[in-house]
């Protein structure tokens, strides 16, 4: 069960206060709390099959399915007045979590929770979810809209994948000691650490604003980015056998942990996008938190042998970032993240 998109929303209109040295957790987001919870689910209903998404045995297959939603991404689409492109980090945000086990997304269904319905907004709506589902090459077989004003404030989004893979085809889900590292680029800040993103980005600036680092885009532009879809990857991982792979969603850098307890060294990481720096600047949020909330311009990792990731790096966007080695923790951007 993961906790990747944060889920902490006020309704207000986003701006935070006027401290410096922002942080997650002084935005309103505590990891180590969510974790807590997390955990405290988890051992009510007992061990979940899978790290990214649950997996079922139905004789030569897996079954699997995933669960999550946008987040307070949400906010920034109801300020924007633009819903038209969290359908996309809706089915991104599931997907994504499915092909990290190794497993082909299938089949979508959607939750829509409203306070007031507006058949605007729930087209808008569908236009995302449309678009997202041809990009995954997912097929919508239905979904639910529930009108809820005692409970919700505007809207959420939610949602489930059902995936299906051959048991050969699912990833070991461990690296090895020695496996290069793959990264592949985020196409933004994607669905996770929105609501430190939000903060930070209007304490000195509107969402109408122009973009300070492209001024062709505002702000909230710039944040609605959607969330890249990598169910493209799943062939050529297949292909040169990664052994396992990890989205970068909610936790940040944290995330390659889920690959097995070793030791991440990531000595070229991608380039963050400018979007990075501009939170970073606008809240004085330091290196070590950005890389344990964001994902830093890098949105999916794979762990294979050495050969193989030059073979991968050659078919795809993907470039050798990093090793696997004996120990623990994340080693990136000269920070130690445990």
């Amino acid at each position: 069960m993961s906790e990747d998109a944060d889920r902490e929303g006020t309704g207000n209109d986003g701006r935070g206060d006027e401290s410096e040295g922002m942080t997650y957790s002084d935005a309103g987001v505590d990891i180590a709390d969510s974790e807590a919870a997390t955990a405290a689910l988890v051992s009510a209903v007992g061990e979940f099959e899978g790290d990214y998404a649950g997996l079922l045995d139905i004789g030569d297959r897996y079954l699997a399915l995933a669960t999550d939603g946008v987040g307070t991404k949400l906010l920034v689409a109801e300020a924007m007045g633009d819903y038209t492109t969290i359908g996309i980090d809706c089915i991104a945000m599931n997907a994504n979590d499915l092909v990290a086990a190794g497993v082909d997304p299938v089949a979508f269904v959607d939750y829509l929770a409203v306070d007031v319905p507006d058949d605007d907004v729930a087209e808008q709506v569908g236009t995302g979810l449309s678009a997202g589902a041809a990009e995954a090459g997912v097929t919508l077989v239905g979904g639910e809209t529930a009108v809820m004003p005692e409970v919700i404030k505007g809207l959420d989004l939610a949602g489930t994948c059902a995936g299906l893979a051959p048991k050969d085809a699912v990833f070991s889900g461990a690296a090895e000691v020695g496996d290069a590292l793959v990264g592949f680029p985020a196409s933004g800040i994607h669905s996770n650490g929105l609501t430190l993103a939000r903060k930070a980005a209007t304490k000195n600036h509107d969402f109408t604003d122009a973009f300070p680092l492209d001024e062709s885009k505002t702000v909230g532009e710039v944040l609605l980015e959607p969330t890249r879809i990598y169910a493209d990857l799943l062939d050529p991982l297949r292909e040169h056998d990664a052994n396992a792979a990890a989205h970068v969603t909610g936790g940040g850098w944290t995330n390659l942990s889920r690959m097995g307890a070793f030791r991440y060294v990531v000595e070229d990481a991608l380039d963050p996008h400018p979007v990075f720096e501009f939170v970073q600047r606008e809240g004085d949020v330091d290196d070590e938190e950005m890389y344990r909330t964001f994902n830093m311009g890098t949105g999916f990792v794979a762990a294979l042998a050495p050969e193989d990731a030059e073979a991968l790096t050659d078919e795809t966007d993907g470039e050798v970032v990093g090793r696997v080695a004996e120990g623990s923790g994340i080693e990136v951007a000269g920070l130690s993240l445990e």
